[in-house]
């Protein structure tokens, strides 16, 4: 069974289509990145995935269960991390996990969902301070942290590195592949290419709303001849 399955999906906001026909399929186990500029459709296409959005038209799937028929399966099995997502600033990063562990009914211990967090996010003694004293880089490794503490079948991460520096962006890096080599299920967005071209086994470029070309990114360089993936972009939108 696939992970992810769009088929030609639509999303208008009145006369904007700003997903028009998409169509792609996320195998279990992968890392799978959709790939393409600011304003691209790529945010929406996770959103809808996540089923916080409704479908204009089309099917969307995640581990066979439709998301407009079977919101309430589909939420039970993902985990979604947003570009602008924000934490509790008046919490320490310890706190925060807890909290947040606190809505997993379903959760038989919830002890080691929050050691999990706390190792993933992998801040040190920093984690007993409160929020409002990280750094952007810390506080995105917490909020990956939240994301991925659950084990979710699916996570969904939209700009995971967006805004931090090298050695931020390295360990996010670092603790999706670890994740996905666990045996997790990744979909990404990213503007970044290089980025995407290093962590994804598939990668779909997006632009204007409309999946230009789906496939490896060594498949995708040796179709067009190109040194790397943002070549191949640049290629196929001209």
């Amino acid at each position: 069974m696939s992970a992810v399955d769009v088929q030609g999906l639509v999303k208008t906001y009145g006369e904007t289509r700003a997903v028009d026909g998409v169509s792609f399929t996320v195998q279990e186990g992968d890392i799978f990145g959709l790939i393409g500029p600011n304003g691209a459709g790529k945010t929406t296409i996770l959103r809808i995935i996540s089923t916080l959005l409704q479908i204009t038209d089309g099917r969307v799937s995640v581990f066979g269960n439709d998301v407009k028929e079977n919101a309430h399966s589909v939420r039970q099995v993902i985990s979604y991390l947003p570009e602008d997502a924000g934490a509790y600033k008046n919490l320490t990063g310890q706190s925060y996990l807890q909290f947040i562990a606190h809505f997993f009914d379903d959760c038989n211990d919830e002890v080691e969902m929050v050691d999990r967090g706390i190792a993933i996010a992998n801040l040190g003694k920093r984690i007993t301070d409160k929020i409002e004293h990280y750094s952007k880089g810390m506080t995105r490794r917490l909020l990956v942290a939240r994301a991925l503490m659950m084990d979710p079948q699916l996570a969904i991460l939209d700009e995971p590195t967006s805004g931090l520096d090298v050695i931020n962006a390295r360990e996010i890096r670092s603790i999706i592949k670890n994740t996905a080599q666990r045996g997790g299920t990744i979909l990404l967005s990213s503007h970044n290419m290089l980025e995407v071209e290093y962590l994804c086994q598939r990668i779909a470029l997006i632009n204007n709303g409309v999946i230009v070309e789906t496939g490896t990114p060594f498949a995708l360089k040796e179709k067009y001849n190109a040194d790397t993936i943002e070549d191949v972009f640049i290629e196929v939108v001209q």
